[in-house]
């Protein structure tokens, strides 16, 4: 079902497309109205069409599509009234600014032909902000109410926009077509709310924002621009003497919508689809389409007991199921309680020093900032993967090993709550991907579990090629600096001073271990050893045999850069050969994987013989064993050791 769903919404978003593609070409005189509110009841659906302003259309021609599904619909004029709830909110600015050249009396005067326009059903509601933010009249049909709190609105200091903005979309509720007419002469003044937190509460309520701006500049119709692009809405700017006339336009907007009504297609069960509703003029139709959430004509109550866990494709969980997923929930829980625990941090060693040192900035550099304190709970977290490392040597050195060789400035204790994090994520989202499908799930974190790993092993990589396209002309550099009479040492200072990365750095930790006693020749291997190249363990072992046997060292660096720069060449020519070949091995690999994953989101069902029968099991292991015997294969005809 998870997947029926899931691609008739993909056939829904690519008919909107199609449509923004084509009907321009067909209809390009065609009028443009906008489908203002969408929702599902018992007898079918009921949709709020925008008509523009001075366009008569023929309600009795009316023709409507769902998903492209055409509809039984009927239309009705809503200017006396409408079955679907609609409200208004009117946020109006009562800052001492609004009593320049009679702005406030227009204002009132504006409010008033609002509530003289508009369609009786329609409930208005009042918000009101300047240096508090005030609900005035709560949404109601009673306009002699509204009347008096327009008549008896007063001035005061600053001008609170954004948390009134934010309380007229509360006050507008959630039910209906809701709509918020806002009417500001001033940037906001010390709002607690934020521009973002306007636009994710307009979004996350589904209103419609509009706002009137009087003698506004430029720069303060920017944010208020944002918003009403949030709400689906539009800026007007006015003066004074044209307020009235603007708000009776947006009245009238409301006054002269249509209500198309049509009961739903047999089977329909989709969440959001593309509704297109056409209404027939004397000349060009108004044409209205969105892409709207279509709620279920009704939902049926759920047992008092649920007895298993049931999923979309069919499978349902046992009972004890249920009490694992608890048991290891509770455990989880217990287990990262007892890791939290904070240790004291014990002394540093002498290979964290050297890392420290060598990584520190030049004692000349006095701008260095500050660092800014830690969370205390990111500490206590820090400390139980600090933890979990010391009982476990092996880790501890294998991600030191993986961190040093891929250039990262994490400490171990850090990447291990990033890898744990990375893993948790995962799994969130494979769940809600999946609708709760557990093999989704179990992929996901799989997936979520192999991908910090290939993250470092891609930086070492990259590192490392780096290291080794850089090296020919280190090497030459130092035989430069050997033959004008400068010691190794001498020479290895010049590298780090004008040599590139990262070879300027792990120079700069040869110099440090150098000296605090360790000999140049095994700093050295210490390079070869992190970085993995053979290049360069060759290069170390020439210089160990020539501080032995003595011998021109200059020219005896040169003569090794030359042959690495002609083995670089070669590599490259191999690569530029078998690209054609490595290219189709990883589209061969990836193939099945790929497939598999976009069955088990999209259509499960299509799946279920290979999980469920006996026979499918066996094809499965078949499956996966002639995979990993292909890819093996393929791994090994495209690599080329050179």
């Amino acid at each position: 079902m998870s997947g029926r769903r899931a691609l008739r919404r993909l056939a829904a978003l690519l008919v909107v497309l199609v449509a923004a593609l084509l009907l321009p070409a067909g209809a390009a005189t065609a009028e443009d109205g906008s489908i203002a509110h969408v929702e599902s009841t018992a007898d079918g659906l009921r949709i709020l069409v925008d008509v523009p302003a001075g366009i008569e259309t023929d309600l009795g021609s009316v023709s409507a599509t769902l998903d492209g599904t055409k509809l039984d619909a009927t239309a009705s004029a809503t200017s006396d009234g409408s079955v679907v709830k609609r409200t208004t909110v009117l946020a109006i600015d009562t800052s001492r600014s609004m009593r320049e050249a009679g702005r406030f009396i227009a204002a009132k005067q504006a409010a008033s032909t609002y509530l003289e326009t508009v369609p009786p059903d329609v409930e208005i509601g009042i918000v009101t902000f300047d240096s508090t933010v005030d609900v005035a009249l709560a949404p109601t049909t009673d306009r002699g109410a509204a009347k008096t709190v327009i008549d008896g609105l007063t001035l005061r200091q600053d001008t609170l926009l954004y948390d009134g903005l934010v309380a007229a979309v509360e006050a507008a509720g959630t039910t209906g077509q809701r709509t918020v007419l806002v009417l500001s002469d001033g940037a906001d003044t010390g709002s607690k709310a934020r521009l973002d937190d306007v636009v994710a509460a307009v979004e996350a309520n589904a209103t419609s924002v509009h706002i009137v701006g009087l003698d506004l500049a430029e720069q303060q119709l920017t944010p208020l621009r944002t918003i009403a692009r949030a709400g689906k809405g539009d800026v007007i700017t006015s003066t004074g003497t044209a307020l009235a006339e603007e708000f009776a336009n947006q009245a009238q907007a409301i006054a002269n919508q249509v209500l198309v009504t049509a009961p739903l297609p047999a089977n329909f069960d989709a969440d959001v689809a593309n509704v297109v509703v056409t209404l027939p003029t004397s000349g060009e139709p108004v044409i209205a389409r969105a892409l709207a959430p279509i709620e279920a004509a009704s939902t049926p109550d759920l047992p008092d007991v649920v007895p298993n866990l049931a999923t979309d494709n069919g499978w349902s969980a046992p009972d004890w199921l249920l009490w694992v997923g608890l048991g290891v929930f509770g455990l989880g829980l217990v287990t990262a309680a007892m890791l939290l625990v904070p240790k004291p941090a014990g002394p540093m060693s002498i290979a964290d020093r050297v890392t420290a040192y060598s990584t520190r900035t030049s004692g000349l550099d006095m701008t260095q900032e500050a660092k800014p304190a830690s969370e205390p709970v990111l500490d206590q977290a820090k400390a139980a993967a600090a933890g979990v490392l010391e009982r476990n040597s092996a880790l501890n050195e294998r991600l030191t090993r993986s961190l040093g060789a891929a250039g990262s400035e994490f400490k171990p204790s850090e990447w291990l709550l990033v890898h744990v994090g990375v893993v948790f994520g995962a799994a969130l989202i494979g769940f809600l991907l999946g609708k709760g499908n557990l093999l989704v799930g179990l992929l996901f974190v799989l997936i979520g579990a192999v991908l910090p790993p290939l993250f470092l092993r891609f930086k070492a990589s990259r590192r490392r090629k780096a290291f080794d396209a850089g090296l020919p002309e280190v090497l030459q550099l130092i035989s430069g600096a050997l033959s004008a009479g400068l010691s190794l040492a001498q020479a290895v200072d010049t590298v780090v001073r004008e040599g590139p990365e990262p070879i300027a750095g792990e120079f700069k930790r040869v110099l440090i271990e150098a000296r605090i006693g360790v000999a140049l020749e095994d700093a050295f291997d210490g390079v070869a050893e992190r970085f993995a190249s053979k290049d360069f363990a060759w290069a170390v072992m020439a210089i160990r045999i020539q501080r032995q046997v003595g011998g021109n060292l200059a020219e005896l660096l040169t003569t090794v850069a030359a042959t690495m720069r002609e083995r670089q060449y070669l590599r490259r020519h191999v690569r530029a050969l078998s690209a054609e070949g490595r290219l189709s091995a990883v589209i061969l690999c990836i193939l099945p994987p790929g497939f598999l994953v976009f069955f088990l989101v999209t259509n499960p069902d299509f799946l279920d013989p290979l999980v469920h029968d006996p026979r499918g099991w066996v094809l499965s292991g078949f499956g996966v064993i002639w995979m990993a015997i292909g890819v093996f294969a393929m791994s090994r005809l495209v690599k080329v050791e050179i």
